[in-house]
C-alpha cells in the first residue's frame, strides 16, 4: 500500500520520542509515478513524476532556507540489494533540519502546504525516517 503522508498520531508520536532541540535528519526514499497525477483543476503542466518532484524542491527551497534546513543528499538509486520483493526505489533525499521544531514550523507554511500539490502528483509511494547522526566506531 502506497504511503505518501503522515498522520496526525505519527507527528504526536515523533515529537514525543525525538527531542525537540537536537539536529535531526529526514531520510526520504522516493517512488516517482512515470506521470505526475495532479488533480483536476491544478493547473500544472504535465510532466513526469520526477519533475513534479523536482517543481516541490523548487517551491519549497525558501520556506526551508527560513527554518534553517537544507537538503544533505540528494542521490539517484542505482539498486537496491537488500529489500523485500518488488520493493524498488528512484531516489534516496536527505533533509536536515536543525531541530524538530523547526520541522515542525516547516509543515505549518503557507507556501509549504501549497507546494505539497507537486510532491502528491510527482510519488507513487515514499517513505520518511526521522535520523538523527551517531558517532561512527
Amino acid at each position: 500500500m502506497p504511503s505518501l503522508d503522515t498522520s496526525i498520531s505519527n507527528l504526536r508520536n515523533l515529537s514525543e520520542k525525538v527531542p525537540a532541540d537536537a539536529p535531526i535528519q529526514m531520510l526520504n526514499l522516493l517512488r516517482f509515478n512515470a506521470h505526475a497525477e495532479y488533480p483536476s483543476g491544478t493547473d500544472a503542466h504535465p510532466c513526469s513524476g520526477r519533475e513534479a518532484y523536482a517543481r516541490y524542491l523548487r517551491a519549497v527551497s525558501e520556506s526551508m532556507a527560513a527554518v534553517g534546513a537544507h537538503i544533505r543528499l540528494q542521490s539517484r538509486v542505482l539498486h537496491t540489494l537488500i529489500a523485500p520483493q518488488g520493493e524498488q526505489w528512484d531516489q534516496v533525499l536527505v533533509f536536515e533540519f536543525p531541530t524538530l521544531a523547526a520541522f515542525f514550523n516547516l509543515l505549518e507554511e503557507e507556501q509549504y502546504r501549497a507546494a505539497a500539490v507537486h510532491r502528491t502528483a510527482a510519488l507513487m509511494d515514499s517513505r520518511l525516517v526521522c535520523t538523527s547522526e551517531a558517532p561512527v566506531h
